[in-house]
């Protein structure tokens, strides 16, 4: 199949905007908790009408302060209540919010700030407003007016100051927006260049947050709770959210993986928002438990037996003996994992970055359905997804209700529908070239099987998406490490890995001169000057200082120097000297299985 469309199940009027969802949910007579924050060992519900109230309050603030419809505002801050809080009262105002990872660099800050015309910031704590200001001393950033941090009074100053505002002007405000306009701009690594910035509209928000919640009622629903602590300012957390407001579920934030656990305990959520990295974890923390406690055997077995259990299962066709192989180790293992994901999980929705069928297999068979999906930025995260209905594991799913996907001569994947952006901001040269016919470009590989499910065979652009689904540009970082003279090549690394590493190959040239300055044998080849505490440290402050241009995300932990040079006779470089990734990797595999090997960074 080379074409597979799936029409809307719902329609909005043109009028509505993002607010109308939570307008709605308000006028229920159930008045569902739409999130819950922590009070000490507590977890305290907040209303839909408790949320409208203080997204007004906040609303009137912005529009105190001078914020006009349509302006442009930034939110710094970790995984928290507050950020979604003020993301609908930037849209109940008329604005249109600018997310900024909280982990940003001044650099990264000074251009989205700069290139989005931003003219307010709302941070989290003292530390991201210093890099704002340090941003704004890099950057011509005057249309910064205000920087209002949410851990000061900020928010209460807004609060306050709305006060002279009257319910009449903020609703001409809030009804301002249409489907047609933009809500968001989020930045997104791109292939060369800085970040570009994807406009996604209130009608993507609407539209395939209302198609979602039609197309998957089981999972968000009123009364259905998750918990919340991927990164906001991503485009998978910031959809989730918006749909379970749409939906009436509830949503509790945590802004620290390391408390994921307690959290998940003490919440006990129905469904959750993954990347493969959390399964990873879930996994390799249960196994280490298990081997610690001398029943290392036991899981190992009830692993394999989950995994065929799912296999068998997809076939329709389970085996009586690997029935009760799989109802003993229900009691033994499957159980306890299940519990220390806070004991209700029966839906993870995983995205970001591929699964893989094994992890897929073994979550669904210890009881977790695993609803994998895809998407990108450019298409407000979900463009298709598994749904509870049909799980195709080791594919993404079909087009959720209003999208296409279709693939063109060379595999890729093309998609439209009511999950497309509007385009890139600023860029109508990249809005024309990743357009064609009405069809996005979204550079990855695919095939469809014959019920429309769409399975990830590859990647046509070099963006590394590491296993929490961060997105790395490696060209940054492989230049400035580049820019050295001892240094020939860089190869970043760290697709599907939990954490970004660099391959570095030395100039031979450059050698001789190197050893004489540093008072080393004329002799010494390069495999014995990698070995130096004198290159190694050298190449270590070009490492840092080309961390110091990306997030920490982004940023490389382990580095190795290999003993030969990319080159066109090594077969490494094209013609015109530029890398042939896939086969670097492919030569000094041995390399990168020793770097990932049992490392945890």
């Amino acid at each position: 199949m080379r074409e597979y469309s799936v029409p809307p199940l719902v329609e909005s009027p043109l009028k509505t905007n993002t607010t109308d969802l939570l307008l709605e949910q308000a006028a229920k007579p159930s008045n569902p908790a739409l999130f819950s924050v922590r009070s000490g060992d507590t977890w305290t519900p907040i209303t839909a009408t408790e949320f409208l109230k203080d997204v007004q309050a906040l609303a009137k603030g912005f529009a105190a302060s001078g914020i006009k419809v349509g302006d442009r505002v930034g939110i710094m801050a970790r995984t928290r209540y507050e950020w979604t809080l003020v993301d609908f009262a930037l849209w109940y105002t008329g604005a249109v919010s600018v997310p900024i990872y909280e982990t940003s660099s001044p650099a990264q800050v000074a251009w989205i700030l700069s290139d989005s015309g931003a003219v307010g910031v709302v941070v989290e704590a003292a530390r991201h407003e210093n890099i704002v200001r340090q941003a704004a001393n890099e950057e011509d950033l005057d249309a910064v007016r205000d920087v209002w941090q949410i851990d000061g009074p900020g928010l209460d100053d807004l609060r306050a100051a709305g006060a002279t505002v009257s319910d009449e002007e903020l609703e001409v405000r809030r009804s301002t927006a249409t489907l047609e306009d933009t809500a968001t701009i989020i930045y997104t690594s791109g292939t060369t260049g800085r970040p570009k910035g994807c406009e996604l509209t209130h009608g993507n928000f609407v539209n395939l947050s209302r198609n979602a919640a039609a197309a998957q009622p089981e999972v968000a629903r009123e009364g259905a709770q998750t918990i919340m602590f991927l990164p906001l300012a991503h485009v998978f957390a910031r959809f989730i959210s918006v749909l379970c407001v749409a939906a009436g579920s509830t949503v509790a934030h945590t802004p620290d993986v390391k408390g994921l656990l307690p959290d998940l305990q003490s919440f006990r959520p129905d469904f959750i928002l993954v990347v493969p990295r959390v399964f990873e974890k879930v996994y390799n923390s249960s196994m280490l438990k298990a081997e610690d406690g001398g029943k290392g055997k036991i899981f190992h077995a009830g692993a394999a037996t989950a995994i065929a259990w799912s296999k068998a299962q997809e076939t329709g066709k389970v085996p009586l003996s690997l029935k009760i192989k799989h109802a003993v180790f229900d009691k033994l293992l499957y159980g306890k994992i299940r519990d220390a994901m806070g004991g209700r999980v029966k839906f993870a929705i995983s995205g970001g970055a591929p699964l893989g069928e094994r992890l897929g297999h073994f979550f669904h068979g210890i009881g977790v359905v695993v609803l994998e999906g895809y998407g990108l930025t450019e298409t407000t995260a979900p463009i298709s997804v598994n749904t509870p209905q049909l799980i195709k594991i080791g594919t993404v799913g079909a087009p959720l209700p209003g999208n296409a996907v279709k693939i063109a001569d060379d595999g890729e994947i093309l998609t439209k529908g009511v999950s497309v952006m509007k385009g890139y901001y600023n860029r109508p040269d990249l809005t024309e070239a990743n357009f064609e016919d009405g069809w996005f470009r979204t550079g990855d590989i695919g095939q469809l099987d014959s019920d429309g499910f769409l399975k990830i065979t590859g990647r046509k652009k070099e963006i590394i998406v590491t296993a929490s689904g961060k997105n790395v540009i490696p060209a940054v970082m492989e230049d400035s490490i580049r820019a050295d003279a001892i240094v020939s090549q860089c190869v970043v690394v760290g697709d599907q890995k939990p954490f970004i590493s660099a391959l570095i190959t030395i100039d031979e040239e450059a050698l001789p001169g190197w050893l004489e300055r540093h008072k080393l044998p004329a002799t010494t080849t390069v495999a014995e000057a990698a070995q130096t505490e004198q290159l190694q440290s050298e190449i270590q402050a070009l490492v840092d200082r080309a961390n110091k241009t990306v997030s920490q995300a982004e940023a490389i932990k382990v580095f190795r120097v290999v003993p030969s040079d990319f080159t066109e006779a090594s077969g490494h470089l094209t013609p015109s000297l530029k890398i042939k990734r896939a086969q670097v990797l492919k030569d000094f595999s041995a390399v990168v299985d020793d770097i990932y090997s049992g490392q945890k960074v």
